[in-house]
């Protein structure tokens, strides 16, 4: 089983010092960046393009498609930007390779900007995290010191400034086009779009938006080559992610490996499920995928089988819930985090967030009647493919998925006065459920 695992981007977090340069460059780091400064700019392209990387943000758009989107014709400067504004509930896979190995990022920064032909850098960090951005502050100044950002970087005659930008702390600066308006110090909405970020992004500039793990993915491809890069995951999903395996089992953390992986092989390798309980639901790709039963353990986790199934990989957030979960509460807590993260430009983000905090928080105290599940249904209904960004049909998963699976759970809440998990209404349907 351990050689499911594919140590890539998590290689060097086991050393005593991995975010320093000096352990970085002694493993090989910065050879890709110097590969790179050797090459054309298309080629870079096409390279990351044949090698099947798809965006890691939890789109999976394909990086070098996106690259190759940035008309190359128009006069105005050209700017990467990294989304490092990890917030998520569940997602936690940018923060810890940012901590453990931010010369991968950075490494990652000089080459996709390299191939794009942009000269600015900017990587923008939640600000809640402060201990991130100080590690990236001073990887990114040792890189300057060490000439692999600034002027001339190696003699190649390219030149790059790289940005550490403190986000303001809101979770919707994660849609792209928020991000932008808070690096040029906007409130974080969402733009309307088109005109998208390709043509007229930063600074009404062409623009390419990458999340971190895609951006730090690039130094292995092109120090490997595209197609070792392809040689692993599946046919249409390239490559290799960071699983976020978090909740009920032995030993939660960070697992790498192939795309196409399976929950079950996840589980083994994180030591299974807490003792003396199994699993009942869980979610692919953080809380805005809708979520999953132990039916789905054999799913490949790539974008193509979870999307089989009705859910989305995303971030590869597995968070996992045993049978001692109360799946009604769960959903709650999720939705109460939208409603107060919805920016409120739109009305049904705006408005639908909050109504479904009410409709929810009622049947979770056990008011209401079986009607309410269809009006809970109704509002996502209403709100889906609505909003103005994707945060509201985040919202709608959790919800409309767990009342396909587990509609029985709602209505005991409804005929036991409260949820049947809650030790002071301990029932003989909850034991029954407990132990199914």
């Amino acid at each position: 089983m351990p050689d499911v695992l594919t140590p890539v981007l998590t290689d060097n977090w086991d050393a005593a010092e991995s975010w320093k340069l000096s352990d970085y460059e002694s493993r090989g780091g910065y050879e890709a960046l110097k590969k790179a400064l050797g090459m054309q700019p298309d080629d870079l392209i096409t390279a990351v393009k044949d090698s099947g990387l798809r965006g890691r943000g939890g789109a999976g758009f394909p990086t070098g498609m996106k690259w190759s989107f940035i008309p190359q014709d128009n006069p105005k400067p050209k700017y990467l930007v990294v989304n490092a504004d990890e917030s998520e509930p569940g997602t936690c896979k940018d923060i810890p390779l940012m901590m453990a190995s931010p010369h991968t990022l950075v490494e990652g920064v000089a080459i996709s900007s390299f191939a794009i032909r942009a000269n600015h850098a900017f990587i923008y960090i939640r600000g809640e995290v402060l201990h991130v951005i100080r590690r990236v502050q001073a990887a990114v100044a040792e890189a300057y010191a060490a000439g692999h950002l600034g002027k001339n970087i190696h003699g190649s005659g390219y030149d790059l400034d790289v940005v550490v930008h403190s986000g303001a702390g809101a979770y919707i600066c994660g849609e792209e086009t928020a991000l932008l308006e808070g690096l040029e110090g906007r409130r974080g909405q969402p733009r309307l779009r088109p005109p998208f970020p390709a043509v007229a992004g930063l600074y009404a500039s062409p623009t390419v938006i990458n999340n971190v793990e895609s951006i730090a993915s690039v130094p292995s491809i092109v120090g490997h080559g595209a197609d070792w890069f392809a040689s692993m995951g599946t046919e249409k999903s390239k490559g290799f992610g960071i699983f976020s395996l978090s909740g009920h089992v032995r030993t939660p953390g960070q697992y790498e490996a192939p795309l196409g992986i399976t929950l079950r092989e996840l589980i083994d390798l994180a030591g299974g499920m807490r003792e003396g309980h199994e699993l009942k639901f869980w979610t692919p790709g953080g809380s805005s995928t809708p979520l999953l039963t132990s039916e789905h353990l054999d799913v490949p986790l790539d974008f193509e089988g979870v999307s089989g199934v009705g859910s989305m990989l995303g971030t590869r957030a597995l968070q996992l819930f045993d049978e001692t979960t109360c799946v009604v509460r769960a959903v709650l807590r999720w939705t109460e985090f939208y409603k107060h993260e919805s920016c409120g430009k739109c009305t049904p983000c705006r408005e639908g967030t909050w109504w479904l905090v009410q409709t929810l928080a009622a049947l979770e105290k056990g008011q209401g009647s079986e009607a309410d599940l269809d009006l809970l249904l109704d509002q996502c209904d209403n709100i889906l493919g609505r909003s103005f960004c994707a945060l509201g049909d985040g919202a709608t998963s959790p919800i409309s998925s767990s009342i396909k699976y587990f509609r029985d759970e709602y209505v005991a809440h409804l005929t036991q006065g409260g949820c049947p998990f809650d030790p002071a209404k301990s029932t003989a349907w909850a034991r029954q459920e407990v132990s199914a």
